[in-house]
């Protein structure tokens, strides 16, 4: 019997199959969508049509009907005298001589297919090693849910909508939105050589996955691919083989494992004690004795008061280790290959230590950080999950309850303005924190928000408008620019002159030195995550000394001790800004007595409190300076307002 070899061969795939989903307790035939649907509410069906399925997520046939006779793999299982098994040979031997032609017939339910017409062809041509399977299909769509992986679906049918390509699954939110944004327009239908682009880097990526292992991993080969795209660019990734792939996946193994990871961001929220330093550690001189660090800054100390505010703090790195800390400095670094060279020639300089000052540059670090691991690179953001590359910032919001503090004591009428700049991870909570602090001194205190970002903008002509006096404006002015804008917290006296009464301070160099001494004395790796798979962010305080904030020596005795007070009790760790009843603006009670939010809420704050007055924007009504920023680091959705 011709192919019976063929079947025979088959079939012990098929009960090998069964025999390993036995043993992990999985069911061991083909899943049956009739049954699916039982527990789902459908809300329409969408045909189609004809195209190209990927092989690989034809997961089960549409009724009960012949699901025992197969495999949850789709692998035969039935005797090879029956008359299945002559029909199974029979298909194959057509497949073998002039391929299967017709189409065969599915339902797509969250991107999986299952099987009308066409079970034994699905066989022939999954046995065979098929990686896609013309197919006519019709699309079943659930009932939008809160459940993340109905979101992720949704998120699937925009991406196919403009793509028209379904290989493509991910086990986090957002994701699709990243591919298409990296991949192709995201604005209109993609031509057919933009989808056989993409499909072709897929269908070269998906076996070098494999072949390192990543069947044994809890995500799929698109989120292993998006991770590669981060690092190396879709550009450059359309020019790659299956085995340089491979090669490539090799070396970023770390930044797809922490893929898998439940909790993939470590925070560190203070520096290490010195007493936790290992034995050996403390009686031997395990770190180098001199370092060589680079600085990359986006703009200039001159026109930046962000990029001052980091070069004042390398200038205290030199002065504190003099001889043993030799520093280099490249300002007005712009994204891309600007960046690049940059960090080339830091590397190439000797430079052991590198820092990029803003998260413009995080992909650019993590390229070179992948490119020279002997190197370490520290990127200045907050909630990256990029083990090679570590993050920094500051609590900034911490300083923030203390100007608030100081706003609701000194506004007579309860009004107090507050200047944000961008809509990015820890910009809402020193919102929220600012608004709390007032609320504690003054329980009537209206915060009445104004952003920067925003266009047509006039954040002077707004609290004029509104008679606010008492405003907390930008951290710092660059020292040469010819911007009038003010900063720090002040008042406005009934002559038009500004009365400064405090202002929060980035002490970047007790970073940078505290990181270099950590360096040196060899404990750069006990600071880290043990296993390598984890991205380490730190996010140090006022109890290390990353943020302060000075007082004027103007303001009220008994509000500058307990400012004072505050300020104690929260490096010790007794009181907490974020504590107590805490409701927003719709009411709802976001935290309640005595309990406490986990780091990572106070970071991806969405959500403004109820005595504020304004809201979060939009991504469209952002200019577009402050578009690449928001779109990194925004706390919310690009298209979406503040909820």
């Amino acid at each position: 019997m011709y192919y019976l070899e063929d079947y025979r061969k088959a079939v012990k795939m098929g009960q090998r199959n069964y025999r390993e989903c036995v043993s992990q307790g999985i069911y061991p035939y083909l899943q049956v969508l009739d049954d699916i649907l039982k527990q789902v509410d459908v809300e329409y069906e969408q045909p189609i049509g004809v195209v190209e399925i990927p092989a690989d997520r034809v997961a089960g046939t549409k009724a009960k009907g012949r699901r025992a006779a197969f495999s949850h793999s789709f692998m035969p299982l039935l005797k090879e005298d029956s008359e299945f098994a002559r029909k199974w040979m029979t298909l194959f031997g057509i497949q073998m001589n002039e391929g299967i032609r017709d189409p065969i017939k599915v339902y797509e339910f969250m991107n999986r297919f299952y099987v009308q017409e066409g079970n034994k062809r699905v066989s022939v041509l999954k046995y065979l090693g098929a990686t896609s399977i013309s197919a006519n299909v019709t699309r079943i769509v659930p009932v939008p849910t809160e459940s993340k992986e109905n979101r992720i679906y949704y998120e699937f049918m925009t991406f196919y909508d403009r793509t028209r390509l379904n290989y493509f699954w991910f086990t986090e939110e957002g994701r699709f939105t990243r591919l298409l944004e990296a991949t192709g327009p995201v604005d209109r239908p993609w031509t057919e050589n933009e989808r056989r682009d993409l499909a072709s880097v897929y269908l070269r990526f998906a076996p070098a996955f494999q072949a390192v292992g990543g069947a044994k991993l809890s995500i799929t080969d698109s989120d292993a691919m998006l991770a590669y795209i981060d690092v190396y660019g879709y550009e450059a990734m359309k020019q790659k083989t299956t085995q340089e792939m491979a090669q490539d996946l090799s070396r970023i193994w770390k930044e797809v494992l922490v893929l898998t990871e439940r909790e993939a961001l470590e925070l560190s929220m203070s520096p290490a004690p010195e007493q936790s330093r290992g034995l050996l550690t403390r009686i031997l001189p395990v770190g180098p004795s001199h370092l060589k660090v680079a600085f990359l800054n986006e703009k200039t100390p001159a026109t930046s008061a962000w990029t001052y505010a980091h070069e004042f703090g390398r200038n205290q790195l030199e002065e504190t280790f003099g001889d043993r800390v030799k520093t280099l400095s490249f300002n007005d670094v712009q994204m891309g290959e600007d960046a690049q060279n940059k960090l080339e020639q830091a590397v190439k300089a000797g430079c052991d230590v590198v820092f990029t000052t803003t998260p413009k540059l995080m992909a650019d670090s993590l390229k070179a950080a992948v490119k020279y691991p002997h190197v370490k690179f520290l990127n200045c953001s907050l909630n990256m999950t990029h083990p090679d590359v570590r993050t920094y910032y500051g609590r900034i919001h911490e300083a923030k309850f203390l100007l608030g503090a100081i706003a609701g004591a000194i506004a007579d009428d309860n009004k107090i303005g507050y200047v944000a700049t961008y809509p990015t991870f820890g910009m809402t909570a020193g919102v929220n924190a600012f608004a709390l602090g007032a609320k504690m001194t003054n329980p009537r205190a209206r915060v009445h928000l104004e952003w920067t970002a925003v266009k047509d903008c006039d954040v002077d002509k707004a609290f004029r408008e509104k008679n606010v006096r008492v405003i907390s404006n930008i951290d710092l002015r660059a020292p040469d620019s010819d911007s009038p804008r003010e900063f720090g917290l002040y008042r406005i006296a009934d002559d038009g002159q500004e009365q400064y009464l405090a202002m929060p301070f980035w002490h970047w160099g007790e970073f940078y030195i505290k990181i270099i001494q950590s360096i040196f004395d060899g404990r750069w790796k006990e600071d880290g995550d043990v296993s390598g798979t984890r991205a380490i962010n730190y996010w140090w305080g006022m109890s290390a000394g990353v943020v302060e904030v000075i007082v004027s020596r103007s303001l009220p005795e008994g509000t500058a001790r307990l400012v004072e007070l505050l300020r104690k009790a929260i490096c010790s760790s007794e009181f907490e800004p974020f504590s107590g009843n805490i409701v927003d603006q719709n009411g709802i009670v976001r935290l309640k007595e005595g309990a406490h939010f986990a780091p990572e809420e106070i970071i991806g704050m969405d959500w403004l409190v109820d005595n504020v007055e304004g809201r979060i924007p939009e991504f469209d009504e952002l200019i577009e300076a402050a578009r690449p920023m928001v779109h990194l680091q925004g706390v919310a959705k690009e298209g979406e307002a503040e909820k």
